[in-house]
């Protein structure tokens, strides 16, 4: 888990809030509580890391609003909704607001310390994922225009033949030049290429089968 990952909790019930600040207190993890969901909008940023506890019924904007809010911003910090008033649509909507669990008051504390390590674990992961995918975008520039056309060949599945007369270029030249893709890429095969390739959006996955 990421060492600067906070819990934040959102819920204008200062008693229900500061149980679960308790909670995860004392598990060793860093928690921050707010009173509204526009408190913790005007405290949000892209850069945080962790996830959300939210109640749904709050004065001012309701916890499904705020899941929308952050889904507009792009947010990707996991979220658990929590509420007293539960039922089948509004888990439907919470989910598709971008809700990673929905519990029901009262939950136990195991049941919430379980959900909110799932959601921390979600979010080491999908830094993770930025990491890897930044990482091979900034190998993707260092590709030439002229290996970038290559490149965009070696994805169609063509092979080097093909790509000399599509390319109007010696295979001496793919050959050459397919070899720099691979070292600047940091790719051990063309598979690995592809998955690359895939990961940052510059072949679409429905393509790659």
């Amino acid at each position: 888990m990421d060492p600067g990952a906070t819990v934040f909790v959102v819920d204008d019930d200062a008693a229900a809030r500061e149980s679960v600040l308790a909670l995860v207190g004392l598990k060793g993890v860093r928690a921050k509580g707010f009173a509204c969901a526009e408190e913790f909008l005007a405290h949000f940023n892209p850069q945080m890391t962790g996830c959300l506890v939210v109640d749904v019924r709050m004065t001012g904007m309701s916890g499904l609003q705020l899941l929308q809010q952050l889904q507009a911003r792009q947010s990707t910090l996991p979220a658990i909704v929590i509420t007293g008033y539960a039922d089948v649509p509004m888990a439907v909507k919470a989910m598709q607001s971008g809700a990673l669990t929905f519990l029901e008051k009262p939950c136990q504390d195991q049941e919430l310390w379980q959900a909110i390590q799932k959601a921390l674990d979600k979010d080491t992961s999908q830094q993770t994922l930025r990491k890897q995918k930044g990482e091979i975008e900034s190998r993707l520039t260092t590709l030439t225009e002229v290996e970038v056309e290559v490149l965009r060949k070696l994805l169609e599945g063509l092979p080097n033949k093909r790509i000399a007369v599509d390319l109007d270029i010696g295979l001496r030249t793919v050959e050459l030049r397919r070899s720099n893709i691979m070292k600047k890429m940091s790719a051990s095969s063309l598979p690995e290429l592809v998955r690359m390739a895939i990961l940052i959006g510059f072949l679409p996955a429905e393509k790659s089968a």
